[in-house]
């Protein structure tokens, strides 16, 4: 059996639904400010807010869609996935650390613990996109949340929605688990061999039994 120490968390897309209405807000930036990139939204998944604002050159640009997007975030409304909770605790009693490691700026993560304050007690630390470097799929940010822990990444499973996030947790050495709610099971097996729908009905035991089913 893998020994697993820590599990490290995306947010968009993982912990809460969200990324319909981040794909319909960037599709929106996309007609305003076009940067002729296909499927926009989709591309930039996983991404930080810095590195999605190399796209644009003017300064100008940029500071529009910096206000935009704190607007945006402050008043959508942010649910919580079924079963997040549930699993969060299991995994609590079971001794594992976790954190999430997130692309969302320091400002989103204020607006998102005013709305589900709950979510917070769960997580013994936060890398937000302002603590790193290189974005995803660079391996900094799950490399950064297991050092936070006091882990080494080979302890800790990684659970992401984005293929830029899966390739970051892959990187840092990982054992990450796909979930399937921004792309199709089919597509997500190009890229991870493990894979779930959700967390309902997640257990600890069950995620050591996915991770063990993908040694080789």
């Amino acid at each position: 059996m893998t020994k697993i120490k820590g599990v490290l968390f995306d947010l968009d897309g993982v912990l809460i639904d969200s990324e319909t209405q981040y794909t319909a807000f960037w599709s929106d930036i996309e007609k305003v400010y076009p940067t002729g990139i296909p499927d926009y939204p989709m591309a930039i998944k996983g991404t930080t807010l810095s590195k999605i604002l190399e796209n644009y050159p003017d300064d100008g640009t940029r500071q529009d869609i910096i206000d935009r997007i704190h607007r945006f975030e402050d008043i959508i409304r942010y649910h919580e996935y079924p079963g997040v909770s549930s699993f969060l605790s299991d995994l609590k009693s079971h001794g594992i650390a976790t954190a999430i490691v997130t692309s969302s700026d320091s400002v989103k993560m204020g607006y998102l613990f005013e709305q589900l304050p709950g979510l917070r007690q769960w997580f013994d630390t936060i890398v937000d996109g302002s603590m790193v470097t290189h974005s995803k799929p660079d391996p900094e940010p799950y490399a950064k949340g297991a050092e936070m822990l006091g882990l080494r990444p080979e302890e800790c499973v990684v659970f992401e929605d984005s293929f830029q996030g899966i390739a970051s947790g892959i990187a840092a050495g990982g054992h990450v688990i796909g979930v399937t709610t921004t792309f199709s099971p089919d597509k997500m097996k190009s890229h991870v061999p493990v894979s779930i729908g959700g967390f309902e009905d997640m257990t600890y035991d069950k995620m050591i039994g996915l991770i063990d089913s993908n040694k080789p």
